[in-house]
């Protein structure tokens, strides 16, 4: 076997999974993003960075997604201290690339193994400086990736959420809203989920492709998985309250 997996916010089979010393890294995003959004339990991560040090493991964050947060990640944001973090295609805005980030501790192990007449960098091949995704990154990072545009979308975002909470708490309704920075997502479950198995359990699928066809239908296309939105640097406030006023027509014509 080559790989464990540990559902996320789990401490106890974390540390049974690692406690064998077997387990070269772990591997996760720093909250899971591909069963909506899922946040970390608060102490979770400090948990994780104590285990996998105690046992010998490299701490990788994946940030492809949680670049979100603002300039760094929720790595930046909330302060993590992983072996190693690695970034993927919003740096291009969609063209692939990646990015990868290892401490100093890992890169003396890394130096420490290269050859002295190694003739190669280790990232060689044809695909290797990109032109096109270099220019798009370059773009990215310089006109959109930016703090500016992170102070303008960040409160459009809060009230992307917010809109959708009051109509939430309004109709006293048992759905979910969750932000990552400048991601927002509703879902339709009891209680906010603390692992992909709880949302394979409680989400209802029917309802989510129901809510995504009638904001469809008046003008607004929302991401058809997890009813996922993301505020970008065009987004404007009007953009904002036109979605919440067809999420409230959208729960009306539900309720009724």
């Amino acid at each position: 076997m080559t790989t464990k997996v540990v559902e996320f916010n789990d401490v106890p089979a974390l540390k049974k999974a690692l406690e064998g010393k077997d387990v070269a890294c772990a591997l996760m995003e720093p909250a899971m993003t591909n069963h909506g959004i899922i946040l970390p339990d608060k102490g979770y991560h400090d948990q994780l960075r104590t285990l996998t040090r105690r046992y010998g493991t490299l701490l990788i964050i994946d940030e492809t997604h949680t670049l979100s947060c603002g300039i760094g990640g929720y790595t930046r944001q909330c302060g993590l201290d992983p072996d190693v973090i690695t970034m993927g295609k919003p740096l291009a805005s969609g063209i692939p690339v990646a990015a990868y980030g290892i401490s100093q501790e890992v890169a003396d192990l890394v130096l420490d193994r290269v050859l002295d007449d190694e003739d190669e960098s280790g990232i060689g091949g044809t695909l290797s400086g990109n032109a096109l995704a270099v220019s798009a990154m370059k773009a990215t990072l310089q006109k959109l990736y930016t703090k500016e545009n992170f102070r303008r979308m960040i409160p459009l975002a809060k009230r992307f959420e917010k809109g959708i909470q009051d109509e939430i708490d309004a109709e006293s309704l048992p759905w979910q809203v969750t932000r990552l920075g400048i991601r927002i997502e509703y879902s339709f479950m009891p209680r906010a989920p603390r692992n992909g198995s709880e949302v394979d359990a409680y989400k209802d699928s029917e309802l989510e492709k129901l809510m995504h066809l009638m904001a469809l239908n008046r003008g607004v296309l929302i991401t058809p998985f997890h009813n996922r939105s993301l505020i970008s640097p065009a987004t404007t406030k009007n953009d904002v309250d036109r979605h919440t006023e067809i999420f409230e027509e959208s729960v009306s014509a539900i309720l009724g």
